[in-house]
């Protein structure tokens, strides 16, 4: 299942926005929110109206300078019935080895960019991903916990 998806206004720094959270909610997700405010940061800076290359490339010196792991256009394998296909995808970010990141920069999400990070994260067998769009005057993101099942 999905998790409840939830935005922040980019209008309000990073800070003001951890020292907002009740500690015992959110201390299980620590990188996740580590994640949105740098992708606050980069929204509060350029703004929308860029191309998604500019804010993957931005973000990426922000997760350097925040020392936030990651891997930028990671290719990820895909599996079919426990078979690992010859294609695979590639994400715009793995962070901290659990969390995909994909990076938009349209006028708004649709359900077709959730449909592709929930294909991601089923192929990849994680379970974190983030959906952020800069091209609106608030940051948008959504945050997606996928619970696969035991095999």
């Amino acid at each position: 299942m999905i998790a409840p998806i939830a935005q922040i206004r980019a209008g309000k720094s990073a800070k003001d926005e951890t020292e907002s959270l009740t500690p015992a909610r959110y201390a299980r997700d620590l990188q996740t929110y580590a994640i949105i405010g740098a992708a606050m940061r980069v929204h509060s800076e350029l703004g929308p109206g860029f191309l998604e290359s500019v804010y993957n490339e931005s973000l990426e010196i922000e997760f350097l300078q925040t020392g936030i792991p990651y891997e930028r256009e990671a290719s990820l394998p895909v599996y079919f019935r426990e078979t690992l296909l010859e294609s695979s995808f590639r994400a715009d970010f793995i962070c901290f080895n659990t969390a995909i990141v994909e990076v938009k920069a349209l006028r708004s999400l649709s359900g077709t960019e959730e449909s592709q990070l929930i294909n991601y994260l089923k192929a990849a067998r994680l379970h974190k991903g983030l959906l952020i769009n800069f091209g609106t005057k608030s940051l948008q993101f959504k945050r997606f916990v996928l619970n696969l099942p035991k095999s």
